[in-house]
């Protein structure tokens, strides 16, 4: 990937996580991590960086916290806890868009938008078996 396209990328995830931390967030950056966490899993899983079943569940568990509280009270925020677990995958994400090849990218940003058209996890993984 061209580095300008890596940078604009890794940039807008960053924006979103410190958005979130300050309690300034919005809709957007909270779908913003949640594609970014997706992301990191699907090109983990591709064996391009790290990332374990656990800490995608968990970073889960936490963003899907964010989406009840933001549309609650308009608050869209990160604890400390979910602000360090995001942390992580942030960094993953920026070393993965780094080193991946763009054929692995595209790959996973399609799976991705397949999952959000309503393909689940099960059906993309028996069309590509």
């Amino acid at each position: 990937m061209p580095r300008a396209e890596v940078d604009r990328l890794c940039l807008q995830v960053h924006i979103a996580l410190d958005a979130m931390r300050r309690g300034m967030g919005n809709a957007g950056a909270a779908q913003t991590l949640c594609q970014a966490m997706i992301l990191t899993g699907l090109l983990a899983e591709a064996g391009y960086g790290e990332a374990t079943f656990e800490q995608m569940r968990d970073a889960e568990n936490v963003i899907s916290a964010a989406f009840d509280r933001g549309r609650d009270s308009g608050v869209w925020s990160l604890d400390e806890d979910g602000f360090r677990q995001f942390a992580t995958i942030v960094s993953t994400y920026d070393r993965q868009l780094r080193r991946a090849p763009l054929a692995a990218v595209a790959d996973a940003s399609d799976r991705l938008e397949r999952f959000r058209a309503g393909e689940s996890l099960d059906q993309m993984a028996r069309k590509r078996a």
